[in-house]
């Protein structure tokens, strides 16, 4: 198989791990939230009224109404004002984030579009969905991003679960129901790699920030980090290895400097994985047990990439945990009054900003530093199921169980 398009130069040294190789495995348990630095305030929110559908205050921009039945993924143009959008009604749409404006309908799946991602150069979009197909379009011309046309489409998954493009090339990785994991190279649709390994679902995966490498993890309760250019595994942890029985692996994150993944469990628990060693070395304990932790982003608190970090996991008691993992103290509780199904980090200069996305309909931004609500969104009559961040943190772009798309602007409001 070609792998040429891997740049080589990019594979360095391994960096310098965060968390120290003697560390003893530290459990926070459930509710245990330690005091901030200094002047940061008290991480306790107060409970927000409850939505009834006839109480739903609308506070954003724009709506896209095109799907038929619940929009399962948003993915926003990493520079332009355009989003694409993927539902049960077997459809994708790319459409114009100011307006609402349908730009193209990406047809030819027969089943849900589970997933859907721009390429980082923002010249492709690729649909995944639940009957097997990644159906992969480009840009067409070079005036403006109005114009697409139908590229590909790559076969080989059983049912696509989610999609990643390579932080800078053309490759494309995609997790599967079957236990596989896929890698191709685009425009050309080859297969690079198939990567087996897992013995169920691949819930989640990312490419590493340096795009070195990439992890995966599964149903069953395994983590695998693969090398792109070879089909045997760097590292594989087993639900058999010690402080890793999570009861599946639903969610997880790597930090920016590539060396730490965070991986939430279906049973609320959350493990710190030293990726340079292919080790445990940490275990968080603030989400309810038996509570699925759905979600994980890393939080740049500080301005810069460098130490373990700052990191926000989510889950569906209602919970957002943000920690400090240099302490591996819990520094806020952010409260939803259901499932918190997605969250997002604001780039900077806005980085310590959260967006937090719930199945009670709303969507919520908090300064990351102090756990303080700064503005709810608001104007599903359903479910938050995905949310994505336009014109580089500007707006959030929402994707809804009630077949809504909605646009809010990312901004505090004036007090």
């Amino acid at each position: 198989m070609a792998t040429d398009h891997v740049d080589e130069s990019e594979y360095v040294d391994e960096e310098e791990v965060f968390i120290d190789d003697g560390e003893v495995l530290q459990e926070v348990e459930d509710g245990e939230d330690h005091p901030m630095d200094e002047d940061d305030e008290a991480d306790d929110v107060a409970e927000l009224p409850s939505h009834d559908d006839a109480d739903v205050t609308d506070t954003s921009e724009q709506h896209f109404e095109g799907h038929d039945g619940s929009v399962f993924v948003v993915a926003c143009h990493p520079t332009e004002p355009l989003a694409v959008s993927g539902g049960e009604d077997d459809l994708g749409y790319i459409w114009d984030i100011t307006d609402g404006e349908v730009i193209v309908k990406l047809t030819g799946h027969s089943d849900s579009v589970s997933s859907a991602a721009f390429s980082a150069d923002g010249q492709m979009v690729a649909t995944g969905g639940m009957d097997g197909k990644v159906r992969v379009w480009r840009r067409v011309g070079t005036e403006n991003f109005r114009t697409w046309e139908f590229l590909t489409e790559l076969q080989g998954p059983d049912e696509v679960i989610w999609l990643r493009w390579h932080p800078r090339g053309n490759v494309l990785l995609a997790g599967s129901n079957d236990s596989m994991v896929w890698l191709w190279q685009l425009p050309s649709g080859n297969t690079m790699q198939v990567f087996a390994g897992h013995t169920g679902p691949v819930q989640c995966g990312e490419f590493t920030p340096d795009g070195k490498r990439v992890v995966t993890a599964c149903a069953d309760g395994s983590l695998i980090m693969w090398d792109p250019r070879s089909p045997t595994a760097v590292f594989k942890l087993s639900p058999q290895d010690a402080r890793f029985d999570t009861g599946g692996i639903t969610s997880l994150a790597v930090n920016p400097s590539s060396t730490l993944a965070v991986v939430g469990g279906h049973d609320g628990s959350v493990r710190i994985i030293n990726l340079t060693k292919g080790e445990i070395v940490g275990a968080l304990g603030g989400h309810a047990e038996g509570d699925s932790v759905e979600s994980i982003q890393f939080v740049n608190l500080s301005g810069n990439d460098s130490g373990p970090g700052v990191v926000v996991t989510g889950g569906t008691d209602g919970k957002a945990c943000i920690w400090d993992l240099s302490t591996m103290r819990q520094r806020a509780t952010l409260q939803h009054q259901d499932a918190v199904t997605t969250l997002l980090t604001v780039p900077a200069p806005k980085s310590h900003l959260i967006i937090s996305g719930s199945a009670d309909r709303t969507l919520r931004t908090w300064d990351g530093r102090t756990g303080t609500l700064l503005k709810e969104h608001s104007g599903h009559h359903g479910p938050v199921l995905g949310a994505s961040l336009g014109l580089r943190g500007e707006v959030v772009v929402s994707a809804g169980d009630d077949g809504l798309c909605l646009v809010y602007t990312t901004e505090k409001e004036e007090q």
